[in-house]
Protein backbone atom coordinates (compact mmCIF):
# COMPACT_ATOMS: atom_id res chain seq x y z
CA UNK A 1 0.00 0.00 0.00
CA UNK A 2 1.11 3.40 -1.11
CA UNK A 3 1.08 6.10 1.89
CA UNK A 4 0.22 9.29 0.50
CA UNK A 5 -0.76 12.49 2.38
CA UNK A 6 -4.19 11.93 1.84
CA UNK A 7 -4.21 8.25 3.26
CA UNK A 8 -2.85 9.59 6.46
CA UNK A 9 -4.77 12.67 6.68
CA UNK A 10 -8.24 9.90 6.39
CA UNK A 11 -6.59 8.21 9.20
CA UNK A 12 -6.15 10.63 11.70
CA UNK A 13 -9.65 11.75 10.77
CA UNK A 14 -10.41 8.46 11.53
CA UNK A 15 -8.90 8.54 14.89
CA UNK A 16 -10.51 11.50 15.56
CA UNK A 17 -14.05 10.89 15.19
CA UNK A 18 -12.96 7.18 17.20
CA UNK A 19 -12.02 9.53 20.25
CA UNK A 20 -15.15 12.04 20.22
CA UNK A 21 -13.13 14.67 18.53
CA UNK A 22 -14.79 17.73 16.55
CA UNK A 23 -13.04 16.49 13.04
CA UNK A 24 -15.78 18.04 10.97
CA UNK A 25 -17.31 20.81 12.15
CA UNK A 26 -21.42 21.21 12.64
CA UNK A 27 -22.09 23.02 9.97
CA UNK A 28 -20.22 20.68 7.90
CA UNK A 29 -17.31 22.58 6.34
CA UNK A 30 -14.04 20.69 6.13
CA UNK A 31 -10.60 22.08 5.77
CA UNK A 32 -10.44 21.44 1.48
CA UNK A 33 -13.93 23.12 1.24
CA UNK A 34 -13.30 26.59 1.37
CA UNK A 35 -12.49 28.55 -1.93
CA UNK A 36 -8.66 29.98 -1.91
CA UNK A 37 -8.55 33.47 -1.49
CA UNK A 38 -8.13 35.75 -4.86
CA UNK A 39 -4.78 37.93 -3.23
CA UNK A 40 -3.07 40.74 -5.29
CA UNK A 41 0.79 40.87 -4.53
CA UNK A 42 1.85 44.26 -4.54
CA UNK A 43 5.59 43.42 -4.14
CA UNK A 44 8.15 43.87 -1.29
CA UNK A 45 6.65 44.60 2.10
CA UNK A 46 8.15 47.90 3.28
CA UNK A 47 7.82 48.96 6.83
CA UNK A 48 4.74 51.18 7.48
CA UNK A 49 4.90 54.69 8.86
CA UNK A 50 0.91 55.02 9.60
CA UNK A 51 0.52 54.74 13.29
CA UNK A 52 -2.79 54.00 12.92
CA UNK A 53 -1.94 50.29 11.32
CA UNK A 54 -1.78 46.53 12.74
CA UNK A 55 0.04 44.57 10.23
CA UNK A 56 -1.44 41.16 10.15
CA UNK A 57 1.43 38.38 8.94
CA UNK A 58 0.26 35.07 7.18
CA UNK A 59 2.68 32.28 5.97
CA UNK A 60 3.11 31.16 2.94
CA UNK A 61 0.28 28.59 2.06
CA UNK A 62 -1.87 30.91 3.69
CA UNK A 63 -5.27 31.21 1.40
CA UNK A 64 -3.37 29.57 -1.41
CA UNK A 65 -2.37 25.70 -1.00
CA UNK A 66 -4.19 25.80 2.85
CA UNK A 67 -7.48 27.48 2.61
CA UNK A 68 -9.12 26.63 6.38
CA UNK A 69 -8.08 26.20 9.86
CA UNK A 70 -7.80 22.50 11.65
CA UNK A 71 -11.54 23.31 12.80
CA UNK A 72 -12.78 24.29 9.59
CA UNK A 73 -13.08 27.99 9.67
CA UNK A 74 -12.39 29.42 5.99
CA UNK A 75 -9.48 31.84 5.57
CA UNK A 76 -11.39 34.36 4.20
CA UNK A 77 -13.50 34.21 7.46
CA UNK A 78 -10.40 34.18 10.06
CA UNK A 79 -8.92 38.10 8.05
CA UNK A 80 -12.82 39.12 8.10
CA UNK A 81 -12.46 38.71 11.83
CA UNK A 82 -9.64 39.85 12.65
CA UNK A 83 -9.85 43.26 10.10
CA UNK A 84 -13.49 43.72 11.40
CA UNK A 85 -11.71 43.79 15.19
CA UNK A 86 -9.08 46.37 14.29
CA UNK A 87 -11.56 48.34 12.79
CA UNK A 88 -13.60 48.66 15.10
CA UNK A 89 -11.01 50.30 17.17
CA UNK A 90 -10.41 52.73 14.71
CA UNK A 91 -7.21 51.48 13.27
CA UNK A 92 -6.14 49.58 9.97
CA UNK A 93 -5.26 46.14 9.35
CA UNK A 94 -2.44 46.02 6.76
CA UNK A 95 -1.76 42.10 4.86
CA UNK A 96 1.40 41.00 4.49
CA UNK A 97 2.53 37.30 3.99
CA UNK A 98 5.90 36.10 5.43
CA UNK A 99 7.29 34.06 2.99
CA UNK A 100 10.32 33.04 4.98
CA UNK A 101 9.17 31.21 7.71
CA UNK A 102 5.81 28.95 8.94
CA UNK A 103 7.03 29.97 12.93
CA UNK A 104 3.84 31.98 14.33
CA UNK A 105 6.31 33.80 16.71
CA UNK A 106 8.67 34.73 13.33
CA UNK A 107 5.37 35.44 11.54
CA UNK A 108 4.08 37.67 14.18
CA UNK A 109 7.47 39.67 14.67
CA UNK A 110 8.05 40.23 11.33
CA UNK A 111 4.95 41.57 10.51
CA UNK A 112 5.15 43.70 14.02
CA UNK A 113 8.49 45.05 12.63
CA UNK A 114 6.75 46.32 9.05
CA UNK A 115 4.27 47.54 11.59
CA UNK A 116 3.87 51.38 11.36
CA UNK A 117 2.39 50.99 14.90
CA UNK A 118 4.86 48.70 15.69
CA UNK A 119 2.17 45.81 16.69
CA UNK A 120 1.81 42.91 14.18
CA UNK A 121 -0.18 39.72 14.46
CA UNK A 122 0.82 36.41 12.97
CA UNK A 123 -1.82 33.99 11.70
CA UNK A 124 -0.57 30.34 10.96
CA UNK A 125 -2.55 28.15 8.45
CA UNK A 126 -4.42 26.42 10.86
CA UNK A 127 -5.51 28.68 13.42
CA UNK A 128 -2.30 29.62 15.94
CA UNK A 129 -1.92 33.00 16.04
CA UNK A 130 0.10 35.83 18.07
CA UNK A 131 0.22 39.17 18.86
CA UNK A 132 3.46 40.67 18.71
CA UNK A 133 5.85 44.02 19.46
CA UNK A 134 8.22 45.39 17.51
CA UNK A 135 10.90 45.73 20.56
CA UNK A 136 9.71 42.32 21.82
CA UNK A 137 12.48 39.11 21.23
CA UNK A 138 10.71 36.68 19.08
CA UNK A 139 10.00 34.43 21.42
CA UNK A 140 8.36 36.94 23.35
CA UNK A 141 5.17 38.18 22.58
CA UNK A 142 1.87 40.14 23.96
CA UNK A 143 -0.55 37.52 23.87
CA UNK A 144 -0.18 33.64 22.39
CA UNK A 145 -3.22 31.54 20.78
CA UNK A 146 -1.23 27.97 20.73
CA UNK A 147 -4.18 25.70 21.05
CA UNK A 148 -5.41 25.93 17.07
CA UNK A 149 -8.83 23.94 17.79
CA UNK A 150 -10.13 26.65 20.21
CA UNK A 151 -9.44 29.72 18.14
CA UNK A 152 -12.95 30.76 16.38
CA UNK A 153 -14.45 33.23 15.18
CA UNK A 154 -14.81 35.03 18.10
CA UNK A 155 -11.23 34.62 19.45
CA UNK A 156 -9.96 36.15 15.95
CA UNK A 157 -12.30 38.92 16.18
CA UNK A 158 -11.13 39.88 19.70
CA UNK A 159 -7.68 39.06 18.62
CA UNK A 160 -7.91 42.22 16.39
CA UNK A 161 -9.48 44.30 18.73
CA UNK A 162 -6.65 43.46 21.22
CA UNK A 163 -3.96 44.15 18.69
CA UNK A 164 -5.54 47.74 18.10
CA UNK A 165 -5.94 48.49 21.78
CA UNK A 166 -1.96 48.00 21.73
CA UNK A 167 -1.23 50.03 19.14
CA UNK A 168 -3.01 52.82 20.46
CA UNK A 169 -0.87 52.40 23.19
CA UNK A 170 -3.51 50.99 25.80
CA UNK A 171 -2.85 47.41 28.19
CA UNK A 172 -6.12 45.73 27.37
CA UNK A 173 -6.89 42.42 29.10
CA UNK A 174 -6.12 39.34 27.52
CA UNK A 175 -8.39 37.79 25.36
CA UNK A 176 -10.67 35.21 27.43
CA UNK A 177 -9.52 31.76 25.68
CA UNK A 178 -10.96 28.38 26.98
CA UNK A 179 -8.74 25.64 27.71
CA UNK A 180 -9.07 21.99 26.94
CA UNK A 181 -6.37 19.37 27.77
CA UNK A 182 -8.20 17.30 25.17
CA UNK A 183 -7.67 19.17 22.38
CA UNK A 184 -4.10 18.19 22.04
CA UNK A 185 -4.76 14.66 21.79
CA UNK A 186 -7.43 14.87 19.39
CA UNK A 187 -5.69 17.11 17.12
CA UNK A 188 -2.06 16.35 17.52
CA UNK A 189 -1.53 14.57 14.43
CA UNK A 190 -3.94 16.12 12.24
CA UNK A 191 -1.71 19.49 13.52
CA UNK A 192 1.54 17.77 12.77
CA UNK A 193 0.39 16.85 9.34
CA UNK A 194 -0.49 20.54 8.80
CA UNK A 195 2.40 21.53 9.94
CA UNK A 196 4.20 19.29 7.56
CA UNK A 197 2.39 20.70 4.35
CA UNK A 198 2.55 24.51 5.39
CA UNK A 199 6.51 24.10 5.80
CA UNK A 200 6.84 22.78 2.52
CA UNK A 201 6.24 26.29 0.99
CA UNK A 202 8.47 28.47 2.75
CA UNK A 203 11.70 29.80 0.83
CA UNK A 204 14.14 30.82 3.07
CA UNK A 205 15.57 34.27 2.92
CA UNK A 206 12.66 35.25 1.43
CA UNK A 207 11.38 38.69 1.81
CA UNK A 208 7.51 39.82 3.02
CA UNK A 209 4.95 40.21 0.33
CA UNK A 210 2.58 43.00 0.67
CA UNK A 211 -0.73 41.59 -0.03
CA UNK A 212 -4.74 42.97 -1.38
CA UNK A 213 -7.62 41.17 -1.50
Amino acid sequence: MQVTEDLVRQVILDVLGAMGGDAKPANGVKPADAAPLNFRELGTAKTGTDRNEVVVGVPPAFGVAMTSTIIGIPHSDVLKEVFAGIEEEGLKPRLVRVVRSADVGAIAHDAAVLSGSGIGIGILCRGTSVIHQRDLQILQNLELFPQSPLVDRSVFRAIGRNAARYAKGEQPDPVPTRNDPMARPRYQGLAALLHNKETQHVKLGAPAVELAL
